[in-house]
């Protein structure tokens, strides 16, 4: 699921990697008919890049470590 805020759902993200890598569009171009920045955009592109389709999701927002947390007990 998206980020309710999100510009961008997954099938949005996956139509602005198809557009850009299958049908060689500006990234530019494609970014401003879909509302994101061109930032924006390569940033999904560079996570498809790395990650496949998995890449298109969104990540968790709960952090990997939590050094001051609260023992247990």
């Amino acid at each position: 699921m998206a980020h309710p805020k999100a510009r961008l759902t997954p099938f949005g993200r996956r139509l602005l990697v198809r557009r850009v890598r299958d049908e060689g569009r500006p990234v530019a171009h494609i970014a401003a008919a879909m509302g994101v920045s061109r930032q924006c955009a390569h940033r999904w592109l560079a996570r498809f890049d790395e990650e496949g389709e998995a890449g298109l999701f969104d990540w968790s927002s709960r952090p990997l470590r939590s050094p001051t947390q609260t023992a247990p007990e």
